[in-house]
């Protein structure tokens, strides 16, 4: 059946950078590659004006990769690629109306990939139609810089330079100023702004509540398995001096030559900083990479605390059960006997395997035995401590935690990404979520508290158990599976012994050993 599409009698939008076309699609307008913000290599981003009607019916460049992508377990987290270009910073805009009095919520989508890979359309599961049309919403996904675009500091060497090691985080802050500005022209209200993002994403979530240049710019933060502490990225300290000074060197250029660094070719300059940073970076030197504690970007709130303002933002947390467990298993669970099951386990807890069997059943009941392999040592940990810090505050602070199976891989538990089509209400795009039976039913939930929370900083709603607050003594966390619950403090015993037995945990090492196996 033919789909209703209209362009030529969409009315042209008078933003404050200039005019804007953009299309009607089944009920939504939809705008793509908005230029919100221009910035020259390493500076500070500066507002952008065009001439004439801009066509906004095309997505923008994203910013360049270190490295080029390569496909792999498309089924698990389908992507789509897309040309790249500095000058990336553009957002893209899904509504349903053009009436400036609609006042519908905002939410605006920070793509993962940590603070070096991604962008705002990377993942298939990232469209925005759906949570438009069947949320009644205003959904904007930004693109901004990264790498060592976005967080390469070069203040030591001129004025010009100064906040370079935050230039993504300012993109972010760029777009924010523009949609706070502009957003009512499509429908939104400029004065509810959820932001929400997904792992490296979900860090921009938390990191942008510690920039003070984004106080009034959004209103809510959801944070989706972006929740690290030392052991995943430790905070940036110090400054740029060692390394620009030996990517200078590499480049065969002196001190002197610093603006030089701004036209080098991109991937030349890529494969310059690759080969000086690793030595500098092993014996703990600032290499960038990601934001750096300054008096712009006030750190990282598990290690530096809160700032005030943000105890006044509500906050969505959550993770997945397996997070980083990416790789197929060598075994089908669903056909261990028992025994067999102990086996394997005890391969990893060796004489403590029984009492880790029964803690991880009262934990997680109904799930294998061997799924306890899996559990996530890499985001719940410190969502919890992130959740309890935040409940200081009063604002509302909200724990959850997708554990469903999917039918790929003998019943494969829940990965990193894989809670982002139902958030999305997506999961007809992805076709491993066609869980039949399950997966309509799971994801009005999903989208459903996501939307609600967007109303209201309360995600709870009529389709879920009552799901309350954090609070510095009570920890509920919404588990969301093929049925949902809340669960107080159910995992804490299991952690405690899982840290009792094992090394601390280092995803660096984790991500080597699965490349190696790849």
């Amino acid at each position: 059946m033919a789909k209703n599409f209209n362009y030529d009698e969409v009315p042209v939008v008078e933003t404050t950078g200039g005019r804007l076309k953009g299309f009607l699609y089944e009920g939504a307008y939809i705008y793509r590659g908005v230029p919100y913000a221009y910035a020259d290599r390493f500076q500070m981003p500066e507002e952008t004006s065009w001439e004439g009607v801009k066509d906004a019916t095309s997505y923008g460049f994203v910013c360049p990769l270190m490295n080029q992508d390569t496909p792999s377990a498309e089924l698990m987290v389908p992507h789509r690629y897309w040309p790249q270009d500095e000058h990336c910073q553009n957002l893209n805009i899904w509504t349903k109306s053009l009436d400036k009095e609609a006042k519908k919520p905002v939410v605006v989508w920070l793509h993962g990939g940590g603070y070096f890979a991604g962008s705002s359309i990377e993942q298939i599961a990232y469209d925005g139609y759906n949570m438009c049309m069947d949320g009644d919403v205003v959904v904007v996904s930004v693109n901004h810089r990264l790498n060592l675009l976005g967080y390469l500091d070069l203040s030591p060497f001129g004025e010009k330079y100064k906040n370079s090691g935050n230039a993504g985080h300012a993109d972010m802050v760029a777009a924010l100023r523009w949609i706070h500005k502009n957003i009512a022209l499509f429908g939104g209200d400029p004065e509810n702004v959820t932001i929400f993002g997904q792992s490296g994403g979900g860090m921009k979530v938390a990191d942008l509540m510690q920039i003070p240049d984004a106080d009034g710019l959004f209103h809510k933060g959801m944070i989706m398995s972006g929740v690290g502490d030392a052991s995943t990225l430790p905070i940036c300290r110090g400054d740029g001096r060692e390394i620009v000074g030996a990517l200078l060197a590499e480049l065969g250029l002196g001190e002197g030559d610093v603006e030089k660094l701004e036209t080098v070719p991109y991937y030349e300059l890529a494969k310059a900083y690759t080969k000086v940073s690793m030595p500098i970076a092993m014996k703990g030197g600032y290499v960038g990479g990601s934001p750096l504690l300054n008096d712009y970007y006030l750190g990282s709130p598990l290690e530096c605390g809160f700032r005030e303002h943000a105890y006044q933002i509500p906050l969505l947390i959550g993770s997945v059960f397996g997070e980083f467990s990416f790789l197929p298993e060598t075994y089908d669970k669903t056909k261990l006997s028992g025994e067999e099951a102990r086996e394997i386990i005890a391969k990893v807890y060796g004489e403590h395997t029984d009492e880790m069997i029964a803690a991880f059943a009262k934990a997680y009941p109904g799930k294998y035995a061997t799924d306890l392999l899996n559990v996530d040592r890499v985001m719940r940990q410190p969502s919890k401590r992130l959740a309890k810090l935040h409940a200081k505050g009063g604002a509302g602070t909200y724990l959850y935690n997708f554990i469903l199976e999917f039918p790929i891989q003998h019943q494969k538990i829940a990965w990193h990404c894989s809670d982002i089509p139902f958030f999305f209400h997506n999961t007809d795009k992805v076709e491993v979520c066609g869980i039949q039976g399950v997966s309509d039913e799971l994801e009005a939930r999903m989208f459903g508290a996501l939307m609600t929370f967007a109303r209201t900083g309360r995600p709870g709603h009529s389709g879920l158990p009552q799901w309350d607050a954090v609070t510095e003594e009570k920890e509920p966390t919404m588990i969301f599976d093929r049925s949902c619950e809340v669960r107080d403090h159910y995992d804490d015993a299991l952690y405690e012994l899982i840290d009792s037995i094992l090394p601390p945990f280092n995803l660096m090492e984790m991500m080597k050993n699965q490349d190696v196996q790849h």
